[in-house]
């Protein structure tokens, strides 16, 4: 997307035989089999070199590594670089959001920092389909500079100064969506996948809320949007890997199966956490890690849910 919008890419990358066909031929057949990348995308191995002369570095690692991946490049950035966070979870252990984790490492104030979060998936964007995306940042000159530096024909970003919120969208919709992933392996079907849904929107926004966030951005783009896209696709890790899981694999298997990296594994638990010490009830995401690592059986996933103390649907809190 930055290359299509006009900028020049370096692609920082641990394999040297990905980094090779990325370089040398302008594809990725690892991760994007098919697609043929812009030409002036290159790629090195050297993650120094990578953002020594970046005004933008974008952050695409998997969230529970970003901190050790990042602590080398402290100090290696330019003065004025801006440093875009695109993953999607929640430090375990500190319960640190990604852009926390970014700020942090690299020393950075929270005016350098943005996170994008959207309807994105992969292979969609890559084959050029149109969708919009969410910049959000502190500063309104960050977010405009990242909005400018991804905008194209077929990628719309809006800019928001919700961070907390969007950033916690695109962590917990994950969650959801591996429950919801769960549910469809089952057998069952799409009322379940709207309630599931719907209910795992009032627990982002339950969370979001508790942590200062706005309530606009839970029905936009990287609420409500970014969440539809996630339970529906077939190209979404996470609810495929639901999907291995709901047929009865263990959670090694479904992992390897799936391929890739479905962050709600990892992010579920510290979901949990922060949500349990604020006092918030999430009961898809406590299912989620009941089945995950509590032995919980996956049939009793929905019925657990719906066993619920009845109450008013617009009851808050």
């Amino acid at each position: 997307m930055l290359a299509d919008a006009g900028c020049e890419v370096t692609v920082w990358g641990r394999s040297a035989e990905v980094v090779r066909q990325i370089a040398d031929q302008h594809r990725n057949d690892v991760y994007l089999p098919g697609i043929d990348l812009p030409e002036s995308v290159t790629a090195t191995t050297d993650a120094r070199a990578a953002v020594a002369d970046a005004r933008i570095v974008a952050v695409a690692v998997p969230s529970q590594v970003a901190r050790d991946t990042l602590a080398p490049l402290r100090g290696a950035l330019r003065d004025d670089a801006v440093v875009v966070s695109l993953m999607k979870g929640v430090e375990l252990g500190t319960d640190r959001r990604m852009s926390e984790v970014v700020a942090q490492t690299l020393d950075l104030p929270d005016e350098r920092v943005a996170v994008v979060s959207g309807p994105n998936l992969a292979r969609e964007i890559a084959r050029h389909q149109p969708t919009a995306t969410v910049v959000a940042s502190a500063s309104p000159q960050t977010a405009a500079l990242v909005a400018r530096a991804v905008a194209s024909s077929y990628f719309r970003p809006y800019t928001n100064p919700d961070v907390v919120g969007v950033e916690l969208c695109g962590a917990v919709k994950n969650v959801i969506a591996l429950a919801v992933g769960i549910s469809q392996g089952r057998g069952l079907g799409y009322n379940t996948m709207a309630t599931v849904i719907t209910r795992g929107l009032v627990e982002i926004t339950r969370l979001g809320l508790a942590l200062g966030a706005q309530p606009e951005t839970f029905p936009g783009l990287a609420g409500m949007g970014d969440l539809m896209a996630t339970c529906a696709s077939p190209d979404s890790r996470n609810h495929t890997l639901g999907g291995h899981i709901g047929r009865g694999m263990a959670l090694d298997e479904a992992i390897a199966a799936t391929g890739g990296t479905a962050e709600a594994v990892k992010t579920c638990r510290p979901v949990l956490e922060l949500a349990r010490r604020l006092g918030i009830e999430m009961p898809i995401t406590e299912a989620v890690v009941r089945v995950l690592y509590e032995g919980l059986p996956v049939d009793q996933l929905a019925p657990m849910l719906l066993a619920r103390p009845r109450r008013s649907e617009v009851v808050t809190g």
